[in-house]
């Protein structure tokens, strides 16, 4: 119920009173008195008069949460703020106002019921403010990331953007791209947060950036990784394997695929990593690779070939059409000739990895120099053969079909 004031706790004076509460409190907290706004004059109003905040009041209040976002106060010191400016006006208050509010007790109890009013409609315009912000922050973020994998014509508006997320682009970065085995965005999403505190435990938090785009975790990190592994490094391993090692332990997936750009400076310098490592991952799949990790200068040869097809396509009708004729088909021998060449054209060793007797091997490397007129074991022949191998691959020969005989 609403009483007359005391007639010695004149408005004046309250004020002044109100004013220099405020502004100690907010000198302790060290932020500004601004974030209290009419706070604390709610307050005295409830303890001197019993009078309960107006909405337009608590919507102000609201207004003071968004403020206190804004200004970088976490919820919980805002809350710390609102509490402690409430003690100190109480322990401050002149006696005669328990009397004017029809009481000691009945004073407090009106303005705890205020206070708790007063601090639940800050939370919640601060927690809207929060969630306004990072929203914001998110599409600031991802737009940033696409203009900078894709290489930004703006290079002066780049670096300028590159700078609040730690990023200095005139050094040099490499990037590495994971694809999860289940190519799911609830995957991606729940690998991002633990997989970026990992990499700043490692690298530290500049010249680091971690984020997904499309079906692909991105890892953007500092300066020439090869550097890694040598004694001045404590013999870590290489970044690749870290990222794949923490990935397996945070998601417990262990069919992740990481895929490496080589490392370059400059603005473009993480567009072109991004793309190598892109590119990378898209071969191993074209070349049915399942290797864990996928370093973009190891399929340079890939690269190579794969740039001129139709010179790709004759070499491939030219060399390899005659194994169709064999009974079960081209596929057992030229899975035969690329198991040969990737142990180093060791017959035992190529047996073992296609689980079949050394005498199948050879028996198989014989009928393709049958077939084709080219010796496997021969220099020149088998690096003809070798190259058409990793032609067939590129072009899904001969599932797709491609190369057709003549």
């Amino acid at each position: 119920m609403t009483r007359d004031p005391d007639p010695n706790f004149d408005q004046r004076g309250r004020a002044d009173w109100v004013s220099q509460v405020a502004a100690r409190t907010a000198a302790e907290a060290g932020v500004s008195v601004q974030l209290l706004g009419e706070y604390l004059q709610i307050l005295s109003d409830a303890a001197t008069e019993g009078r309960r905040p107006q909405p337009s009041q608590l919507t102000a209040l609201r207004e003071l949460g968004e403020l206190t976002a804004a200004a970088g106060v976490d919820a919980d010191q805002a809350v710390d703020l609102y509490l402690s400016a409430a003690w100190r006006l109480w322990r401050a208050m002149p006696a005669t106002v328990g009397h004017a509010a029809g009481g000691t007790k009945a004073a407090a109890e009106t303005m705890l019921r205020v206070v708790n009013e007063a601090v639940e409609v800050l939370i919640d315009g601060h927690q809207a403010a929060r969630r306004a912000m990072i929203r914001q922050e998110e599409s600031v973020r991802r737009e940033f990331i696409d203009d900078l994998l894709r290489g930004d014509a703006d290079v002066a508006r780049l670096i300028q953007r590159a700078q609040p997320f730690g990023l200095d682009l005139s050094r040099t970065h490499q990037v590495l791209l994971a694809e999860p085995g289940s190519s799911s965005a609830h995957q991606l999403d729940r690998a991002a947060s633990p997989i970026e505190r990992a990499v700043v435990d490692r690298y530290g938090d500049r010249e680091v950036l971690v984020a997904t785009k499309d079906t692909f975790l991105v890892v953007i990190l500092p300066g020439e990784p090869a550097a890694e592994g040598t004694p001045a490094n404590g013999n870590r391993p290489p970044a690749v394997e870290y990222l794949r090692n923490q990935l397996r332990r945070h998601t417990g997936d262990h069919h992740w695929q990481v895929g490496t750009g080589q490392p370059h400076q400059g603005a473009y310098g993480i567009a072109q990593s991004y793309e190598q490592a892109r590119e990378a991952l898209r071969l191993a799949r074209r070349l049915q690779l399942d290797a864990a990790t996928i370093r973009a200068a190891d399929l340079l040869l890939y690269r190579v070939i794969g740039r001129d097809q139709a010179a790709l396509v004759d070499l491939v009708h030219g060399v390899l059409t005659p194994l169709t004729r064999a009974r079960g088909g081209a596929e057992p021998l030229l899975h035969t000739l690329e198991t040969y060449y990737a142990t180093g054209a060791v017959a035992t060793e190529t047996a073992r990895r296609l689980h079949v007797s050394v005498r199948t091997v050879t028996y198989r490397l014989a009928r393709i120099e049958a077939l084709t007129g080219s010796n496997p074991a021969d220099p020149v022949d088998g690096l003809a053969l070798q190259i058409a191998v990793l032609g067939a691959r590129l072009l899904d020969w001969p599932a797709s079909g491609c190369v057709a005989a003549d």
